[in-house]
């Protein structure tokens, strides 16, 4: 019975993930944690933050964890499945449709109506994050400071990103890095 679950409920995610995986975050989000309680709020930011940081895709990658974790490998197995057996056959059946239709005005509306949509699925996504990394996962049911550890190194992070283009992958060893010495001192 978890097989079938895990099996729909990453179909689904890989089926409405319109827009990659940024977009997929707040799908993956219901289906993990409001859903079905596999993981907490704290424990899907984990999944995020380990999902980024190895290669391959968001979606795919936490399709792969998620399973592990309530299923093992077969967990793992089915859930990956799910998740990209309907990006395969939505793939080509839309490889043939645009190939066809390209040139199409009304094609190309019904494209320029989802990207305002793929750029707010992805902002709901981050503003989830960024409100759950610096308050916690009780920021609704109660008014405290946020984690000031988390602000410095959000804003040091997204400074850094912005104004010296550095390497992503750089800024987050050097997050995780000062983020455990700051944690471990204070």
């Amino acid at each position: 019975m978890i097989y079938l679950e895990l099996f729909w409920s990453f179909f689904q995610i890989g089926l409405f993930s319109i827009g990659g995986g940024y977009a997929a975050m707040p799908l993956i989000q219901e289906q993990v944690v409001q859903v079905h309680p596999w993981l907490s709020a704290t424990e899907f930011i984990d999944l995020i933050t380990i999902s980024q940081m190895t290669p391959g895709p968001i979606a795919i990658n936490s399709a792969t964890f998620v399973g592990m974790r309530i299923a093992g490998l077969g967990g793992a197995l089915v859930a990956t499945a799910g998740c990209v057996f309907p990006s395969c056959i939505l793939m080509l059946i839309l490889a043939k449709l645009y190939l066809r239709y390209k040139n199409m005005t009304a094609f190309q509306g019904v494209l320029k109506g989802l990207r305002p949509t793929v750029v707010a699925l992805i902002a709901s996504a981050g503003l989830t994050i960024l409100l759950t990394a610096l308050w916690g996962e009780e920021i609704l049911s109660s008014l405290r400071a946020p984690d000031w550890i988390a602000v410095v190194l959000f804003g040091i992070s997204f400074f850094v990103l912005r104004r010296y283009k550095v390497n992503p992958i750089w800024v987050m060893a050097g997050s995780g890095i000062l983020g455990g010495a700051l944690y471990l001192l204070l």
